[in-house]
């Protein structure tokens, strides 16, 4: 295996927990994040292949960013994103700093405390929503809340798949400290179901994860494009839903996802919440009905 095409696993943005680049953002925005997305997810599957050695990994990553900044042989995987950040007037940046991520995962499997996590978010998730902000020519004041969402997304990805990524990667995202103050131990990952221990760890994380997601709300208020407010709205109530639901099940023994259904439900009804209090601002009040 010599590509990055050929390390893909066929997993696309219909397959997220979350919605990506969506119905509710114009075509013109919905373009570029694709590409964004169709690279991310090259990325991804490059470093979390699980027959690849270490060394091809990052030779294949130092690729995808090489083909990027157009200084190597171009990639398929890359191009649509080169292409649209040049029609955008973009910087590869945010794509950059993915690709420092998934170097990470490469390279380290293990994480101490809460505070390194977060730095790994910052890496592995910020640039993402950093990315559809300003595809959307939004303010960088807006970055902390953004931030904090999709931080949230991730943290609950890490707990939705921590027994998947122990078994096929060896990599734990579950912070050793939280672990260690429970008395649970990452062994207790390969069994069928969560001993009290460590059922114990992921409630708090997904604590942490719904404390997250609620310091993301406020950029629901802050972005000025309201197609892009109503996707934000979708996505935080997807989190507090999915980080609400880690509070109380366990992802070793359940599959704690949300199916097409209630995808469309909790997302459409964050949706259309923000929606309807956006229309009652914007007219000041309803009108009285007629007597």
């Amino acid at each position: 295996m010599t590509t990055v095409a050929e390390a893909l696993s066929g997993k696309g943005r219909r397959d997220e927990n979350f919605p990506v680049a969506s119905w509710l953002l114009s075509v013109r925005r919905r373009d570029p994040i694709i590409a964004f997305y169709r690279f991310a997810r090259a990325a991804d599957d490059v470093a979390d292949h699980p027959i690849l050695s270490a060394d091809q990994k990052l030779a294949l990553l130092d690729g995808l960013d090489a083909a990027l900044c157009g200084l190597g042989e171009p990639d398929p995987e890359a191009e649509p994103l080169r292409l649209a950040l040049g029609e955008c007037g973009l910087k590869p940046q945010h794509a950059l700093d993915l690709l420092d991520a998934f170097r990470l995962d490469v390279r380290k499997s293990r994480y101490a405390d809460w505070a390194e996590l977060m730095d790994y978010c910052q890496l592995s998730a910020a640039p993402v929503g950093r990315f559809v902000l300003d595809v959307h020519e939004e303010d960088e004041r807006v970055w902390p809340a953004s931030d904090a969402l999709c931080a949230a997304l991730q943290v609950i990805n890490h707990l939705q798949d921590c027994a998947k990524d122990y078994r096929n990667l060896d990599r734990v995202y579950l912070p050793e400290d939280i672990l260690s103050r429970h008395g649970a131990s990452i062994r207790m990952l390969s069994e069928p179901t969560a001993p009290p221990a460590l059922r114990a760890s992921l409630a708090e994380l997904a604590r942490g994860a719904a404390e997250l997601a609620e310091r993301g709300a406020k950029l629901i208020e802050q972005v000025r494009d309201l197609r892009l407010a109503a996707e934000i709205a979708a996505i935080q109530a997807l989190a507090r839903r999915l980080a609400r639901d880690l509070q109380s099940r366990d992802p070793l023994s359940q599959r704690v996802h949300l199916d097409k259904v209630g995808f469309a439900i909790v997302g459409g009804l964050g949706a259309a919440r923000f929606l309807a209090s956006a229309l009652v601002r914007s007219i000041g009040v309803w009108p009285k009905a007629p007597a």
